[in-house]
C-alpha cells in the first residue's frame, strides 16, 4: 500500500498535532497572552525551544506568592534578568518573616522598572511591621495604581511625589503619625479611587483625607479590635461616590467638603454624630443607608439636619431595622423632592416602645404627590402594625407610584397558622385603596 502525496509530501509526514503553532504566533500576542498565566508557568516555558527562553523577561506582569526566603533570592534574581521596558503590574505576597526583612530591594528594582501597578501584602503571625520604602516615594511619575496590606508601616516624614497614582488601597496597614497620612496623601495629585480599611484609631486618632482630585472613596472601619475613640475629617470637592462602613468606634465623621457626591452608601455607622453625615450627602443623586446604628440609640440621640433638601434624590434604599426607622423614612420623604425610586430592606427586631409609634405626616410630601414611581420593600413585616402604617400611607399617597413590590418576612412551611394570617394581613393591603390607579401592586415570596 502506498500513500499519496500531496505537493510532493507524504501525508504520513504532514501530521498537524506535531506543528508548533502557538511559537508561530507574533511575539506581541504571545506576551498578551503569557501575562494572564501564572508567573510560575511563565518561566517554566524557557526550556521549551530557543525562542521561549528568554521571553518570560518581556512578559508585563509578574506576581509572586507565599514567598519564604530562598524563593525571595529568586525573585531577586528574575527581576534584574527582566527586559520589559515597563512593568505593568508587579504583585507581591510575603507571609515568611524573614522574607520580608529586605522588601525595599525588591520594591526599589519595581520601581526602576517603572512599574505601573504595586500590590505588596506582608503577613506573619508576629504581626511585626515592615517600613515602606519612604526614600523611593519622593518622585515617581509612573506609579498609578498602590495596593499596601497587613503589616505595612507607613512613615512619611515628608510629602510624597506620586504624580501619576489613580488608586490607592490601604488594607490595615499602620501609619507612623498623623503627619504621615497626610504626606502621603497630599502627594498624590491625581488620585481618583481610595480605599481605607483599618481598626478604629489603632494607628492615628484623627485620620483626614483632603484630596482634591478624589472621587470615589471607601472607608470600612473594623472596630471589633476594642480600640474606640477618633475619627475620620473628608474633605474631597470633586468626590462622585462615597462609602463608609461598621464605625462601631468611632467618635466622628466630618465631611466637610463634598459637593459633587452623587451615589452615597452609609452603612453601620453607630455612635457617631449622623446629624453632619447627613447634611453632607444633600447634593447626592442615589443614596443607601443601614440603619443599625439607631436600633440602641434614644429618641432624643437621633437628630437630622434643619432646612436640609436633597434636591437631586432620585433613588433611596433604606435598611430598616431600628426601631425607630420610619422617623429617618418620614424626614427622608419630606426632604426628597423629586425621589423616584424607594427601597426598603429589613423588619425590625424589636417592639416599638410605648410613645414611639409611627404617626402619619400632616403634609403629603412632594415627592408622593409628583414624582415617586417604583417602591420595593424587603423583608416586609407583615405582622408588624408600624410597619402595615407606613406601607398603607405610602400607596394611599403616592399618586405617581407604577409598581410596589413586598416581599413578606419568611414564615417556615410548617407554620400552617403563621401562613394563614399572613395571607390574610397581605389580602388587606391589597384591598387599601391606592393614590395612583395605575400601580401594580405585586406580592413576592420566598
Amino acid at each position: 500500500m502506498t500513500c499519496s502525496k500531496i505537493g510532493g509530501e507524504s501525508l504520513r509526514n504532514r501530521d498537524p498535532m506535531k506543528k508548533d503553532m502557538i511559537s508561530e504566533l507574533p511575539e506581541a500576542l504571545l506576551l498578551h497572552i503569557l501575562s494572564y498565566v501564572p508567573t510560575e508557568d511563565v518561566i517554566a516555558t524557557s526550556v521549551l525551544s530557543k525562542r521561549w527562553k528568554s521571553l518570560w523577561k518581556m512578559v508585563p506582569k509578574l506576581e509572586f506568592k507565599f514567598l519564604s526566603m530562598l524563593r525571595i533570592d529568586d525573585v531577586y534574581r528574575l527581576l534584574i534578568l527582566h527586559k520589559a521596558p515597563f512593568l505593568e503590574s508587579f504583585h507581591l505576597k510575603i507571609e515568611d518573616a524573614k522574607g520580608r526583612s529586605d522588601i525595599s530591594f525588591l520594591i526599589g528594582i519595581a520601581f526602576s522598572h517603572h512599574v505601573r501597578e504595586l500590590v505588596l501584602n506582608l503577613c506573619h503571625d508576629d504581626q511585626k511591621k515592615v517600613r515602606f520604602p519612604s526614600v523611593l516615594c519622593s518622585y515617581n511619575n509612573t506609579l498609578e495604581v498602590l495596593e499596601l496590606a497587613q503589616d505595612v508601616l507607613l512613615d512619611f516624614p515628608s510629602r510624597v511625589c506620586f504624580n501619576a497614582l489613580r488608586e490607592l488601597h490601604l488594607c490595615h496597614v499602620e501609619f507612623k503619625d498623623e503627619e504621615s497620612v497626610c504626606n502621603l496623601l497630599s502627594g498624590c495629585p491625581r488620585l481618583q479611587d481610595l480605599v481605607v480599611e483599618r481598626y478604629s484609631s489603632f494607628d492615628v486618632e484623627t485620620y483626614t483625607i483632603a484630596v482634591p482630585s478624589l472621587q470615589r472613596l471607601t472607608i470600612e472601619d473594623d472596630g471589633s479590635q476594642d480600640m474606640y475613640g477618633g475619627g475620620y475629617v473628608i474633605n474631597a470637592p470633586s468626590l462622585k461616590y462615597l462609602s463608609i462602613k461598621d464605625l462601631y468606634g468611632i467618635d466622628f465623621c466630618l465631611i466637610e467638603n463634598a459637593p459633587e457626591l452623587v451615589e452615597a452608601d452609609i452603612n453601620d455607622v453607630s455612635h457617631i454624630d449622623n446629624e453632619n453625615i447627613l447634611a453632607s450627602l444633600t447634593s447626592a443623586k442615589r443614596l443607601s443607608f443601614q440603619l443599625t446604628m439607631f436600633l440602641y440609640l434614644p429618641l432624643c440621640v437621633i437628630k437630622y439636619p434643619t432646612g436640609s433638601i436633597f434636591y437631586q434624590l432620585v433613588s433611596l434604599e433604606l435598611d430598616i431595622k431600628g426601631i425607630n426607622w420610619w422617623n429617618l423614612l418620614s424626614f427622608m420623604l419630606d426632604s426628597s423632592p423629586k425621589l423616584q425610586s424607594l427601597k426598603l430592606d429589613g423588619s425590625c427586631w424589636e417592639d416599638c416602645p410605648v410613645g414611639w409609634e409611627w404617626n402619619e405626616p400632616k403634609c403629603v410630601p412632594e415627592c408622593l404627590l409628583l414624582h415617586l414611581e417604583t417602591l420595593v420593600w424587603r423583608s416586609y413585616g407583615w405582622q408588624r402594625e408600624d410597619e402595615k402604617q407606613v406601607a398603607t400611607y405610602i400607596l394611599k399617597n403616592a399618586k405617581q407610584l407604577k409598581k410596589a413590590t413586598f416581599d413578606p418576612a419568611y414564615v417556615g412551611p410548617k407554620e400552617l397558622e403563621k401562613l394563614e394570617k399572613r395571607r390574610e394581613m397581605l389580602n388587606e393591603l391589597a384591598s387599601v385603596a391606592r393614590g395612583s390607579t395605575s400601580c401594580h401592586l405585586v406580592f413576592e415570596s420566598e
